[in-house]
């Protein structure tokens, strides 16, 4: 038997040699997972088995080697809800959910304006997980979601994150994709890739080394899928219709600037992160 406070501190001081950015609340999650009880029930817990104290350290050992927390326990929170994430699959950030978070606002006013008389229509290019598409399900229950995902690992994950929600998850390319919706959409939501490629050495070790690439670098300047969704929105959305797309916080200028340059969008307006850093910008097609 091993004492579970003693072994949690090791694991933390572990992780933090490791460079992992948070290492005591990846400690604890860790156990928590290992032991299946929530976070407030750490601290009735005495003591780990042989079997646990085993597992635990192998899931710390992994965790040092900066293999994704998320990989490790198998699910990611966002927003309201719960992704299972692994392997093959960008995980959601926080940072992820103020995006989700005005395209569901979005979403309300649709409904609002047409007091029931139409659903409003989301579709979330570059969905990944699913993570957008099934907050917006979720949160916006008389919504018409429609998603896309190019990588076919990835897009297994979002079947799986979306299945029972009524989302219409297609496989495809975003540059493509639903041209039978062409002028009817009234929200288009994306996370984009958007890290040049020289920046590559700079990427946090969890993402580089297991998050898709194709989730994550977009052309030398990064920019190169917010030009493809500029061009995507403008197709789908109705007159009037919003489009939002996250950014890198160095992108906080260039990233607005794509949407701008092009004279289809009025309303172009970068927002901040919960840190205050330039994170998402949201634009208005012209009528």
């Amino acid at each position: 038997m091993s004492g579970a406070r003693d072994l949690r501190r090791a694991a933390a001081a572990r992780l933090r040699e490791a460079g992992v950015a948070s290492p005591e609340r990846d400690a604890e999650l860790l156990l928590a997972h290992v032991l299946d009880v929530g976070l407030g029930r750490l601290l009735l817990i005495d003591d780990l088995d042989a079997d646990q104290h085993e597992r635990y350290d192998a899931l710390v050992a992994r965790r040092a080697a900066r293999e994704p927390l998320q990989h490790l326990v198998g699910t990611a929170a966002f927003r309201h809800v719960e992704l299972a994430v692994g392997p093959g699959v960008f995980v959601p950030r926080p940072e992820t959910e103020l995006l989700a978070g005005w395209a569901i606002e979005q979403a309300r006013l649709v409904s609002a304006r047409g007091e029931g008389e139409r659903a409003p229509v989301v579709v979330d290019l570059c969905t990944g997980s699913g993570a957008i598409a099934r907050a917006v399900a979720d949160e916006v229950p008389d919504a018409e979601v429609h998603a896309v995902e190019l990588d076919e690992q990835a897009f297994a994950w979002a079947e799986r994150n979306l299945a029972g929600t009524g989302v219409d998850l297609r496989p495809g390319d975003m540059a493509t994709a639903f041209d039978d919706l062409a002028g009817t959409v009234d929200v288009v939501v994306c996370n984009p890739p958007y890290i040049p490629l020289e920046a590559w050495e700079s990427v946090a070790v969890e993402a580089r080394d297991h998050d898709p690439h194709l989730a994550l670098f977009s052309g030398d300047d990064g920019l190169d899928a917010m030009r493809v969704l500029e061009r995507r929105a403008a197709l789908l959305l109705r007159p009037g219709g919003v489009a939002g797309a996250e950014h890198a916080d160095v992108q906080g200028a260039a990233a607005p600037g794509v949407f701008a340059a092009s004279g289809r969008w009025v309303d172009v307006v970068d927002h901040p992160d919960l840190a205050g850093r330039p994170r998402y910008l949201t634009a208005r097609l012209a009528r």
